[in-house]
């Protein structure tokens, strides 16, 4: 009765006195349906909002009372829909980056890692609660732009937000060495059905050297095994094959099984896949 007028619609307020009578109203089964449930529901007044491509919303708004909405209550309900469906926008997204946030915080869930999430080319969206604390620990206040994010992550994602996606690979990682520790960012740019889109900078302290987890060892052979270990404790290809007595010909192959039996990407990745399987359940 309602729903065909509102969908065809999107924006525009519909009042049920301006679909039927008084008396139909009374008689259909929402009418019905809102006695045997209570309150009983003398008027309604609703609005479509189109808040993304397949995600709409809708607002209604209910009377008790025997008084049918106005051509001013639809007007300022109409006034406020275009505000109203941004609001909505706006929760969603960051309600759904703060949700992503916290699952990601859970999964690296340590106190050398956090995540940091920006629209570009300065505008931070939100933090997770260990971001604060690493972000002062690697960087100086003179390396702060106003914003409050590093200078040289936001050069960085600046430069990466103009790099097609194919030319992003191998340059999406922030790494500088401090102490006995690699401090690590990467730059994840997040999906967006709409406006500008947002980045996901996780951030990490990972040591130098990371024990290879039992769940890596028995998916490589003996000779994989020490390979791994070795990029573990990075040392390059030719440190590897210098301590091994092998090629580093020989050591690029072992390398590339290595990350195929792993599943994983890069050097940089497999030391993130160690260090989440080595944390303690």
């Amino acid at each position: 009765m309602f729903r065909k007028p509102i969908f065809d619609r999107p924006n525009w307020v519909v009042r049920d006195s301006q679909l039927m009578s008084h008396e139909e109203f009374k008689g259909s089964l929402i009418h019905q349906l809102s006695i045997e449930l209570g309150p009983p529901l003398e008027h309604i007044m609703a609005v479509r909002l189109i808040l993304r491509p397949g995600f709409d919303a809708a607002l209604a708004l209910y009377r008790h009372r025997p008084r049918p909405f106005s051509d001013q209550n639809a007007d300022v309900v109409a006034s406020v829909t275009e505000h109203l469906t941004q609001v909505i926008r706006k929760c969603g997204v960051t309600q759904g980056l703060a949700t992503c946030a916290n699952i990601l915080e859970e999964l690296y869930r340590r106190p050398n890692a956090a995540i940091l999430v920006v629209e570009p080319p300065h505008r931070e969206v939100l933090r997770s609660p260990n971001a604060a604390v690493l972000l002062e620990r690697w960087f100086a206040p003179s390396d702060l732009h106003s914003s409050g994010i590093p200078i040289p992550l936001q050069e960085q994602l600046e430069s990466l937000v103009r790099m097609p996606p194919d030319a992003r690979l191998g340059k999406d990682s922030w790494v500088r060495s401090h102490g006995n520790c690699s401090r690590v960012v990467r730059f994840i740019q997040l999906r967006a059905p709409e406006g500008p889109r947002k980045w996901a900078l996780l951030m990490n302290e990972l040591p130098h050297s990371i024990p290879l987890p039992e769940q890596m060892k028995c998916e490589l052979t003996s000779t994989e095994v020490v390979v791994a270990m070795g990029m573990l404790s990075k040392w390059n290809d030719q440190q590897i094959a210098d301590e091994m007595g092998i090629s580093r010909h020989t050591v690029k192959s072992h390398v590339k099984h290595i990350f195929a039996k792993l599943g994983v990407d890069d050097r940089l990745d497999l030391l993130y896949q160690a260090a989440r399987l080595n944390m303690p359940v």
